[in-house]
């Protein structure tokens, strides 16, 4: 979505109501698209389902008590059934309850309106059937493509082309709303009316059980022994099922009476096939038609294997799809002998036209500044992009650590250690480690507490996203995890990995204060650093760059143990860099005036203990600390009593 794409460096920042005006945008859109791809009934049912969940979780941003709302939710019933009038007017004052009581008492009659787009599709097909009878010249009947935009209309057009509208959208309202039986009778009570009139009476004919068995039997295998099935039968016209008229006579056909039973002879004969579960929309049989879907798949070249094989003559675009299209026109390039006609079937002056031309305005912007840009860049053949040829990225022959001057012992070849790294198991999620093995760095995977990569005994990096940063800076967790690399390894590394085509800002535009705020992340950031001063900060822009930068980290240094990383724990102090030093009074000792990180170790390395350090002389403090200002500010604030600093601050007054 075009406005939370805009949105996403601010996300994190903006409030509950500003957040579910963008979901009431994304649910209207999803409705402006179920409008005009799906029949009334699941539009309504998406309206209602919409209506119901707004009712039990109470949340509602107030679109739907607009009074445009209520047109949409009465022009969506209108096109699913409509209320007698003479009901309407007897409901003037009454209460709620007895309202919706008199409301499902009431017989509604059923409109279910068809969509246009299948009346353009049968002209279509009914077309293409009428150049297929006389298609001698061109090598018989040719194939037909109708693609879709996903599974859910490929399978409502197969059934609609197989049973007709009226029958499907009786099945799909009594799949959605079965607990209105009354306004089932009704409309099935329209249907045989409507039936009797084109069908001849046969009260004089006496019913027989088995004659009735007898001609549905011989129907049964009229059809078998059908060899072509034509589009029109496949609309269940019941004037074409076959030649002998007294069978017909006593069984009349009525589809909207038996929609599941015509559905299932339609499945045992017509579509027994072993094909893949994306392309199995199809009605096969001479001529050949496929109804593919064109989102959705899980081959992405599903669309392109199915043209190359059953080669189409007839292309008919129920959604038009820009990509698509372009994979049209190289099939017609590639093809040149043969015929190809491609008709698309798009409402005019309606979101699904404007929503294509968009598309091709935005391809034709795009070619105009690749135009322009081509034109005045120069970049290597080599450097188009950091994909998978890309020959940096590829793994070589030689190892990382071999060095690259061999001039050395006569111009001998050196060996040299192999490169390896300790990763986190679950840092197995990412593609980052099977970057770093493609550039020849060995992996080994282990479970590691403090720390997502070890790369040298002495360095560790936590790696987060910059969602991940946020949430971490809030709750607390970074804080913690800073502690446990600066407690056991020399060199923590907080990596940070930002996508460099979506747009991040750690603050809001123009807000920029010069206090440091507990609820700012800059400022979290900030004391993050201050806290932690031999912490150090890399921000990547991709993984790529990621497992370049670590390649040069690693260079001349020694290599990590996967056994001592494993040993680190949030409370382990068995570390040959810890294990010397209790960690709190370490804490401790570096709030001290005087005492820094520099020269911390050294007075720690000197004494055991703060009693010791408290019978320390001054020249002692000066030679181990190696500075006499902070000896003498480490003395003064052991051996200055209360007593005293109070004196000192009266004379100053």
């Amino acid at each position: 979505m075009t406005i939370r794409h805009y949105l996403d460096p601010l996300w994190h920042q903006l409030g509950a109501k500003t957040k579910s005006l963008v979901q009431d945008l994304k649910i209207l859109r999803t409705l402006l698209q179920y409008l005009s791809q799906y029949d009334c009934i699941t539009f309504l049912n998406l309206l209602e389902s919409l209506r119901a969940t707004e009712k039990a979780f109470g949340q509602n941003s107030g679109w739907l008590f607009l009074d445009s709302s209520t047109s949409m939710f009465v022009n969506a019933r209108a096109r699913v059934y409509r209320v007698p009038d003479a009901k309407i007017s007897k409901k003037g004052k009454m209460s709620e309850k007895v309202e919706i009581k008199e409301e499902q008492e009431t017989k509604k009659e059923l409109v279910l309106e068809s969509s246009p787009k299948w009346e353009a599709l049968t002209e279509v097909l009914k077309e293409i059937e009428a150049e297929n009878a006389e298609s001698e010249a061109l090598g018989g009947p040719g194939q037909v493509l109708i693609c879709a935009s996903d599974d859910r209309t490929c399978s409502q057009l197969r059934e609609y082309i197989a049973v007709g509208a009226e029958a499907f959208l009786l099945r799909l309202y009594r799949k959605t709303f079965e607990k209105d039986s009354k306004a089932e009778e009704v409309w099935m009570q329209f249907r045989k009316e409507d039936s009797s009139k084109r069908v001849m009476k046969s009260n004089k004919r006496p019913k027989d059980p088995q004659n009735k068995e007898r001609s549905s039997a011989k129907e049964r295998s009229l059809k078998k022994k059908k060899q072509r099935l034509t589009l029109t039968q496949m609309m269940g016209k019941s004037e074409e099922l076959g030649e002998e008229g007294d069978s017909q006579e006593g069984c009349p056909r009525d589809l909207s009476s038996s929609p599941e039973s015509c559905l299932q002879e339609i499945k045992h004969e017509e579509f027994d096939l072993n094909l893949s579960s994306d392309a199995a929309y199809g009605i096969l049989k001479d001529p050949l038609t496929i109804i593919h879907p064109l989102l959705g798949c899980g081959d992405p070249y599903a669309l392109t294997r199915v043209l190359h094989e059953v080669e189409p003559r007839y292309v008919v675009l129920y959604d038009a799809e820009l990509t698509f299209v372009r994979q049209l026109e190289i099939y017609r390039a590639s093809r040149p002998g043969k015929p190809l006609r491609v008709y698309f079937l798009i409402y005019g002056g309606s979101t699904e036209e404007q929503r294509y031309l968009t598309a091709l305005r935005k391809e034709k912007e795009a070619f105009e500044k690749l135009i322009r840009e081509k034109a005045s860049m120069v970049v290597p053949e080599e450097r188009e992009g950091r994909n998978e040829t890309n020959l940096d990225l590829m793994r070589g022959s030689e190892s990382a650590g071999v060095p690259a001057d061999t001039r050395k012992a006569g111009g001998q070849e050196q060996k040299g250690t192999q490169q390896t790294i300790v990763v986190d198991m679950r840092e197995f999620r990412s593609e980052l480690p099977s970057l770093i093995h493609r550039r020849g760095i060995d992996i080994e995977p282990v479970t590691l507490e403090v720390g997502d990569y070890i790369l040298t005994p002495e360095m560790c990096v936590e790696r987060k996203s910059v969602s991940d940063l946020i949430g971490s800076l809030n709750n607390g967790r970074l804080y913690s995890q800073c502690v446990s690399m600066s407690r056991f390894y020399k060199r923590p590394v907080l990596l940070i990995e930002f996508d460099p085509s979506k747009p991040f800002s750690l603050m809001a535009r123009g807000a920029f204060h010069p206090e440091i705020s507990s609820n700012d992340i800059s400022s979290k950031l900030t004391l993050l650093t201050l806290h932690f001063p031999r912490l150090r900060i890399l921000w990547c822009p991709s993984p790529h760059t990621t497992a370049e930068l670590f390649e040069e980290l690693k260079q001349n240094k020694p290599q990590p143990d996967a056994a001592t990383a494993m040993a680190v724990t949030a409370d382990s102090e068995t570390l040959p860099e810890s294990e010397k030093y209790n960690p709190g009074p370490q804490d401790f000792l570096l709030k001290m005036p005087g005492v820094n990180a520099k020269n911390c170790r050294s007075l720690m390395s000197h004494v055991k203990n703060i009693a010791e350090l408290a019978g320390l002389s001054q020249d002692k403090l000066a030679s181990i600390l190696g500075n006499a200002a902070n000896a003498k500010q480490l003395y003064d604030f052991i051996h200055t009593s209360y007593a005293e600093i109070l004196s000192k601050g009266k004379m100053k007054k």
